[in-house]
């Protein structure tokens, strides 16, 4: 502006010099008589010189006015459509001055990252220093591999570091300024937060690993059932084809019903069209088809996928070949029918045992009765009779023991009440008075005042019955018998011990004997081997359970537990 008012004041200058030069020279002849008009004429002539020169500079000025002020509104609205974009893509804007090394990031600095303007550095080092250890040289090379102008454009991801120390997935490119020589003087721009994508790239990494991998095969389907009534297949995996025989080229593009044939079950199929219809995950079992056409049982679910926007996109379905399943369960109903069958014949032949036998056993009694009263002189006749008394006798208890078994078995509805113990104990005693009163054991009896519910007294009697009884049974000869009698209570259980220091039991060789049927363990001529087989199925009726711990020459334990709900 100061040069431009300079060259107007000097062509000004000279103009005035040169009509005034003029002005004498040509017509100061003829104004000799009046002086002063010349130098009027002289100053209007420069007035209007000067007007022309002013009026020609201010329309030039006017129209370099009008242009700059075109040029501040464009200037304006490009800033606005930057900062309307920088907002709109959530970029994080940086402008590098290389000169002299300044930088300037805009407002998404902050926003993203969680600086505040102030912990903002000015320099490019500020920029590398928050840029990851793992990510910062391969980032370096390439940015200065652009700089040097090797490669034609710049573009990284790399992870950039926030205000509370953590880590960003960042996307950044830039483009060079460079001035009239070709030098860059200045790059810019702009970081877009990527995170979340990685985080959902990595996400799709593992379940394509998960699918890819998974022995279980996988199928995914579009939603589209314009066509078929079951979408038609866009995906399946290495599983799959094991499974079916189909490549994957040979099914996509086709229906899922594709699977199903004669001996399918179309109730399942009804089913899987219905959740289709309705988009609701479905389970099926049914039978497939494979590529070769045998058949294969299948555990089918198929399950809605949705959107981002909540819409359904596509399904996947899970699929598992159960064909082995099936057969071992085909075999175990097999195998319960032919169980419960037996179970019923037994249970007759039980009952024709223990009723049927009962008629001729009580006339045989009889007629040996008879012959009780009968003088028999024939000694082998004789022998004859008693054996076949002994045997009768024998047959007569043996029935007897099928009965109280019987009994046990066919009787799940059993009468239960509360019983005390001491009182089933003292029947007990009384009941056992004789044999303790001849044998003199040492008894240690420890009962707390227990009650117990939903328990059979019979039962309880019988089974402290026998374990007193086999106590005193097996004792050892060498010393006095101790038998200790105690129960306690343990959270919600009742726990009933039988302690003996008899002859004890073998259980290494006899351990999945100790409760079976007629199961003798000693040469005792008494012994039948029933006691113990009754106690457990009488525990066991009345929901407890029995345990045995023995050492030969040591004695005995039983642990008899039951549900204490007193």
């Amino acid at each position: 502006m100061k040069n431009n008012s300079n060259r107007i004041t000097l062509i000004y200058v000279l103009i005035l010099m040169f009509v005034a030069i003029a002005g004498h020279k040509f017509f100061g002849n003829y104004f000799q008589d009046y002086p002063y008009l010349t130098d009027i004429l002289f100053i209007v002539f420069s007035a209007i010189i000067l007007k022309l020169i002013l009026y020609q500079n201010e329309k030039r000025n006017k129209s370099v006015f009008e242009k700059l002020q075109l040029t501040n509104i464009e200037i304006k609205e490009s800033n606005e459509r930057y900062d309307i974009v920088a907002k709109a893509t959530s970029d994080t804007i940086w402008d590098w001055k290389m000169e002299d090394d300044s930088f300037i990031w805009n407002k998404g600095i902050q926003g993203v990252f969680g600086y505040k303007k102030e912990d903002v550095g000015k320099t490019s080092k500020w920029w590398f220093d928050r840029i990851h250890p793992e990510d910062s040289l391969k980032m370096s090379v390439k940015l200065y591999s652009f700089l040097e102008q090797k490669t034609e454009k710049w573009q990284d991801e790399y992870r950039f570091q926030c205000a509370d120390g953590s880590y960003k997935y960042v996307f950044d490119r830039g483009f060079l300024v460079k001035d009239a020589n070709g030098k860059s003087v200045r790059m810019i721009g702009a970081i877009q937060d990527v995170t979340k994508q990685k985080e959902e790239e990595q996400r799709l990494r593992l379940l394509e690993t998960v699918i890819t991998q998974s022995k279980d095969a996988v199928m995914i389907t579009d939603i589209d059932t314009s066509e078929n009534e079951i979408p038609n297949i866009i995906f399946v995996n290495s599983a799959f084809t094991d499974m079916t025989g189909y490549s994957e080229a040979e099914v996509i593009g086709k229906s899922a019903g594709m699977f199903f044939g004669k001996k399918s079950d179309i109730l399942e199929y009804d089913k899987l069209k219905t959740a289709v219809q309705e988009y609701k995950e479905c389970f099926i079992e049914t039978i497939f088809y494979k590529k070769n056409g045998s058949e294969f049982w299948i555990n089918f679910s198929m399950i809605p996928v949705t959107d981002k926007e909540g819409e359904h996109s596509h399904w996947v379905s899970i699929q598992r070949d159960v064909t082995q399943e099936k057969e071992k369960e085909k075999e175990r109903e097999q195998l319960i029918r032919e169980l419960t069958q037996n179970n019923k014949d037994l249970k007759q032949f039980s009952y024709i045992t223990s009723h049927n036998l009962r008629a001729p056993l009580s006339n045989l009694t009889g007629l040996l009765n008879l012959i009780d009263d009968i003088n028999i002189e024939d000694p082998e006749l004789k022998e004859i009779i008693n054996g076949f008394s002994k045997s009768t006798h024998l047959l007569n208890e043996t029935i007897n023991d099928l009965v109280k078994v019987i009994i046990i078995k066919d009787n799940p509805s059993i009468q239960k009440e509360k019983v005390l113990i001491k009182e089933v104990f003292e029947n007990v005693f009384n009941q056992l008075s004789f044999l303790i009163s001849v044998h003199k054991p040492i008894l240690k009896i420890d009962l707390e005042d227990v009650t117990i519910l939903e328990i059979n007294k019979s039962y309880l009697e019988s089974i402290f019955l026998n374990l007193l009884t086999n106590a005193i049974k097996y004792r050892a000869p060498i010393r006095q018998l101790k038998v200790t009698i105690s129960t306690k209570v343990v959270d919600d259980d009742l726990i009933i011990t039988f302690k003996d220091n008899g002859i004890g039991i073998d259980l290494e060789k006899n351990k999945d004997k100790i409760f079976g049927l007629y199961q003798r363990f000693h040469n005792y001529p008494d012994s039948k081997g029933l006691g113990l087989y009754l106690v457990k199925s009488q525990v066991e009726s009345m929901g407890g359970t029995i345990s045995v711990n023995s050492t030969v020459g040591k004695g005995t334990t039983f642990t008899i537990t039951f549900k204490n709900n007193q």
